[in-house]
């Protein structure tokens, strides 16, 4: 089984870093979008990185523009939004594709790998990662950052 620290992303600067960087933190990775009925999950997810970060919880966002079209812009324009509307101080990576032949490495493994197994069906949904880096809940995007299910299964890997 592979592991998520054995694939590499691209920064919002344009940069390169290997998921390894993360070793020894819990991780929620997100794809999100800027234009979905489920955007101001962006308020919930700032509010969980605020209260956890100090405990080793990192959220990373990935925009994400294979639903629905619903994050068409560049990365300062995405940028700008998560700043301005939710004030976002979690790292928000460069724009992937998570459907189709280009399905970025990291979310092939997660989805892959995850339980249940499958592709991502919308914005906004969840993999949670241990700090070993295994995958240790999906949540779809109806399960929003305050709800029990997901605060419950973080504060466990804290």
């Amino acid at each position: 089984m592979a592991s998520i620290y054995s694939v590499s992303v691209q920064a919002a600067d344009g940069s390169i870093k290997s998921m390894s960087e993360y070793k020894g933190k819990v991780l929620l990775i997100v794809n999100v979008a800027s234009k979905c009925g489920f955007t101001p999950q962006y308020a919930g997810l700032e509010k969980l990185n605020q209260q956890w970060k100090e405990r080793g919880l990192v959220i990373l966002g990935f925009p994400c523009n294979d639903f629905g079209g619903q994050e068409p812009g560049t990365m300062e324009e995405i940028q700008q939004f998560c700043s301005t509307n939710y004030g976002v101080s979690f790292e928000v990576l460069d724009k992937i594709q998570i459907l189709g032949e280009d399905k970025h490495p990291l979310y092939q493994l997660l989805t892959e790998q995850a339980n249940p197994s499958g592709e991502v069906k919308w914005n906004f949904e969840k993999f949670l990662i241990d700090r070993e880096g295994h995958i240790q809940g999906r949540f779809s995007s109806r399960v929003a950052p305050e709800d029990q299910e997901l605060q419950e299964a973080i504060e466990k890997l804290l």
